[in-house]
């Protein structure tokens, strides 16, 4: 008896642990009298980050005991912690006050302005650690490419002396699809940090779609792109092209 109940008090505090980890999309939804679009929602606890549309409705991923920090210029900052309630109904909503503030206000600690790029350094916001810092290999589980199951056929095969990764090595074929491969999946990342980041690069920069797309492609010409892009952490990738931003002006000005 002794030993089931132990067990079952196992079970349940490893279900719960699997429930506090568990990240999901929470929807929310700013409440306030002034502009509604582009408040910057920040996950400081998974260093996510993202802005609201025209109607104040915004989509973070978060999870239990996460801190959201909503920053607008009009409005008053406010952290909102997610709780299970949060979790269970995978929406939040939140109400802002206008930001009136009196002059010579002597103001202690960190203030959050409305800038994204300040706002995240100002909310303590972390990078979480992940398989790639601890120097484990690890798998994301996505589908194979056709390329890339091209690729697994040319180099597997059975027999002592295994002929088909052999001749694919000679031939130079295993080498073509592994240059394939890398092609597709900058392209790939090009296009996600493209739909991702474009509003929020170009948020006081008026370039055209053309230049933008350039922007982009001179991005990923940069051998670290696909690298940062791939640790999935919004705000290293957002400084890395922020970073990259001022370099292509400084390549336009001298073309």
């Amino acid at each position: 008896m002794i030993r089931i109940k132990c067990f079952l008090l196992f079970l349940i505090i490893v279900f719960s642990s699997e429930i506090l980890a568990q990240t999901k999309d929470v929807n929310g939804k700013i409440i306030a009298d002034g502009d509604l679009d582009r408040i910057h929602v920040i996950n400081k606890t998974a260093s996510k980050f993202t802005i609201t549309n025209s109607l104040g409705e915004f989509t973070i991923p978060a999870k239990i005991n996460d801190t959201l920090v909503i920053s607008g210029v009009q409005y008053v900052p406010k952290e909102i912690l997610i709780t299970d309630i949060i979790m269970q109904t995978k929406a939040v909503t939140i109400n802002l006050e206008e930001n009136i503030n009196v002059l010579d206000e002597v103001v202690v600690g960190k203030v959050l302005t409305g800038s994204l790029m300040t706002d995240i350094e100002n909310s303590d916001a972390k990078r979480e650690m992940n398989f790639y810092d601890l120097g484990i290999p690890g798998y994301t589980g996505p589908k194979k490419t056709q390329t890339e199951r091209r690729l697994y056929e040319a180099q597997t095969g059975g027999g002592i002396v295994p002929l088909n990764p052999l001749l694919n090595w000679i031939s130079g074929r295993t080498k073509q699809l592994k240059t394939q491969i890398a092609r597709e999946e900058l392209a790939i990342a090009i296009e996600e940090a493209k739909a991702k980041y474009s509003k929020l690069i170009f948020e006081d920069d008026m370039y055209s779609e053309i230049m933008q797309n350039e922007y982009f492609l001179f991005c990923g010409d940069d051998p670290t792109f696909k690298d940062i892009y791939d640790l999935g952490n919004d705000m290293i990738t957002l400084q890395f092209l922020k970073d990259k931003l001022e370099a292509f002006k400084l390549h336009l000005e001298n073309d």
